[in-house]
């Protein structure tokens, strides 16, 4: 078994990632805030994946084991928290919005990381203060760990445009509809419906980040029309996927 790498201490830095560069499993004794103000981000983890665009920044607690990857060129902004400074009391990894005020506090105090001075520990201050106010958002997808699930799953994930229904899939996997709708439930807490449509909003993102026309993220990701993608994306991310990535 290959062992994760450890790195006690959660690093406070701005450094940027090429499109598909990539940082290994790791975990830190640490919180961390990872918020990628440019292209898109992915954080991996043993309970699923979130994919964060600029509007939003992954909480990540001490001791999590998970791996980063960039879709378009990423401007990453890391900002560590020690183990005994939890503002927002969470214990597993979370979604949490970023508003123009909260991006602007992360993106100076990693651009000023390992300056010590009044003005950065007030700087500091306002920024718990905000990310105590940052709502969660449900952006989550979660991973399974039924073996029937893991099959659906994957499928899905292979070709999130996939439309057929559960019951078509459970035809492929050999179990009914009404199994796999009571898995999902209770392995991963969500509807079908739901897990769905978080995996096909993660994989727009990316498409997206590699500047794929809105029409065609539409069509690869299974929605039946580009009006219905952009009023799931807007009501989900607060803005149009035309308007994403920012330039």
């Amino acid at each position: 078994m290959e062992e994760i790498r450890h790195e006690p201490v959660a690093p406070t830095r701005a450094q940027w990632l090429a499109a598909g560069g990539a940082i290994d499993a790791h975990r830190h004794d640490d919180h961390q805030i990872i918020y990628a103000a440019r292209g898109v981000l992915s954080v991996t983890t043993g309970e699923g994946s979130w994919v964060a665009p600029g509007t939003r920044a992954i909480w990540v607690p001490a001791g999590t084991v998970h791996a980063h990857r960039a879709y378009g060129d990423l401007e990453l902004h890391l900002v560590g928290l020690p183990a005994g400074n939890n503002p927002l009391g969470l214990q597993t990894p979370a979604v949490l919005s970023v508003g123009p005020l909260l991006r602007e506090l992360i993106i100076e105090y990693t651009r000023t990381a390992g300056e010590q001075s009044a003005q950065r520990h007030r700087l500091r201050a306002v920024l718990l203060d905000q990310l105590r106010a940052s709502p969660q958002q449900p952006q989550h997808v979660p991973a399974p760990t039924e073996p029937l699930l893991r099959t659906v799953c994957a499928l899905l994930r292979a070709d999130p445009g996939d439309n057929r229904t559960l019951a078509d899939l459970g035809r492929e996997v050999g179990a009914s509809d009404r199994t796999l709708s009571r898995l999902f439930r209770r392995d991963l807490g969500m509807t079908f419906p739901q897990w769905r449509t978080q995996l096909r909003l993660h994989h727009a993102l990316i498409l997206l980040a590699d500047k794929t026309p809105v029409t065609s993220v539409a069509h690869q990701c299974g929605w039946s029309s580009a009006s219905v993608f952009i009023d799931v994306f807007r009501r989900t991310f607060g803005h149009t996927p035309g308007t994403y990535p920012p330039s």
